[in-house]
């Protein structure tokens, strides 16, 4: 398999997939660069190697063609600042300019396509749109690990056209090697930690975990419906009635894999959701009524704190509690801050998942922990046990 530090890319049109989806303000200002930012090392290598690259990706949802607030246009200014070039832009993605601007590519020249999605061939997977953005380049990079698990045309099908010279950009390299190390690698202790509002978003994970993992921690509000199954008074905490037979089946499942499944014994509560609503902390089995947890307690902290210390490997999805509010916020920073203690003592630590990184970013903590993962979803399913069609198009 090419790899991005071995591949030549002297000469060659790289056509370069990345996940350039970032938020933009009402002045079409980008709000948060971090996703460009990811892919600008992969963008740097194919023109420090002599080649040249086109970049394509999505942003946003169009509904049915061409929309000025959802043209990759807009990022074209922060892109030129970062690479310190003029880069090109092609004002359609398979048209006439794609095609004339990607003919005359010099090395060390970018072009950027316009937005994939304009196209609805695109999250189709239509294989004659992907065969008209295969004919603009010479090689095949895929660095958008964020679209990993979609089966569309720029993401996977294209691959194809690439038997030969396709490979992962740098992100796309970590991610995977990363989420390996996580699931494959046999190092033991092995805790995950999951949080987050709903047991019926983490089944799957809950189910491919319990055959990995040592430790299963678990937190946020999807406790509740455990606490609930285990026959708890929860009170007016979120619970999701519909899943309390899934979350016995899990208590029941870690049981049997001898896998030590640990749920909060004490909680922070609230006469109300919000920030100044009346607290005190509870066993988390004896909420009253007309109460709800927010966070967990300090008992429960103290036990996953000395759990995380003696791990080798920790996965983490979801807050602990409701962390945007200060006052229900210290269960998800003292877990963030064992976790950058842990990986300064040793243990790989991998952190993903939109509200987990949102918590490591909101405590600076991103260069304490071994890895934070940018794609959301792909991460999710990865995790799931699921094929990525992205990450399976390369490795094919």
């Amino acid at each position: 398999m090419n790899t991005i530090e071995t591949y030549n890319f002297k000469g060659k049109r790289a056509l370069i997939r990345v996940d350039f989806n970032v938020p933009l303000n009402d002045a079409f200002t980008i709000t948060d660069t971090t996703r460009i930012d990811a892919a600008l090392p992969t963008i740097r290598k194919v023109l420090a190697g002599g080649g040249s690259a086109i970049v394509m990706s999505h942003l946003g949802r169009p509904k049915g063609g061409p929309e000025n607030k959802f043209s990759l246009s807009h990022l074209l200014p922060y892109l030129k600042e970062k690479l310190g070039l003029d880069v090109k832009f092609a004002d359609d993605c398979i048209g006439k300019s794609a095609i004339d601007l990607s003919a005359g590519l010099k090395p060390g020249e970018v072009l950027l396509l316009e937005n994939l999605r304009f196209y609805k061939e695109e999250e189709k997977g239509d294989l004659e749109f992907s065969k008209k953005l295969a004919a603009l380049g010479d090689c095949y990079v895929n660095d958008a690990f964020g679209t990993a698990h979609r089966a569309h045309a720029s993401t996977a099908i294209i691959a194809q056209f690439f038997p030969k010279d396709k490979l992962f950009g740098f992100l796309m390299d970590s991610e995977v090697a990363s989420l390996k190390k996580v699931l494959s690698s046999g190092e033991k202790p092995f805790t995950a930690i999951l949080g987050g509002a709903k047991v019926s978003g983490k089944i799957q994970i809950i189910n491919h975990l319990l055959d990995k993992c040592d430790n299963l921690i678990i937190g946020g509000g999807m406790m509740f419906t455990f606490i609930k199954a285990m026959g708890g008074e929860v009170g007016s905490s979120l619970v999701e009635d519909d899943f309390l037979e899934t979350a016995k089946k899990a208590i029941v499942d870690a049981k049997a894999k001898g896998v030590n499944l640990l749920i909060p014994t004490d909680t922070i509560i609230a006469d109300s959701f919000s920030n100044e609503a009346n607290q005190k902390t509870v066993k988390t089995d004896q909420i009253p009524t007309g109460w709800m947890g927010l966070d967990i307690g300090p008992e429960t902290t103290a036990k996953f704190q000395e759990v995380i210390m003696n791990s080798k490997i920790v996965l983490w999805n979801g807050p602990m509690g409701v962390f945007e509010m200060s006052s229900f916020e210290k269960g998800t920073k003292e877990v963030a801050l064992t976790l950058a203690k842990a990986t300064a003592n040793g243990t790989y630590t991998l952190v993903g998942g939109g509200d987990s990184v949102a918590a490591i970013n909101k405590y600076n903590l991103a260069d304490k922990v071994s890895y934070v993962s940018t794609g959301g979803g792909a991460m999710l399913e990865y995790i799931e046990g699921r094929e990525l069609p992205g990450v399976a198009a390369i490795e094919a």
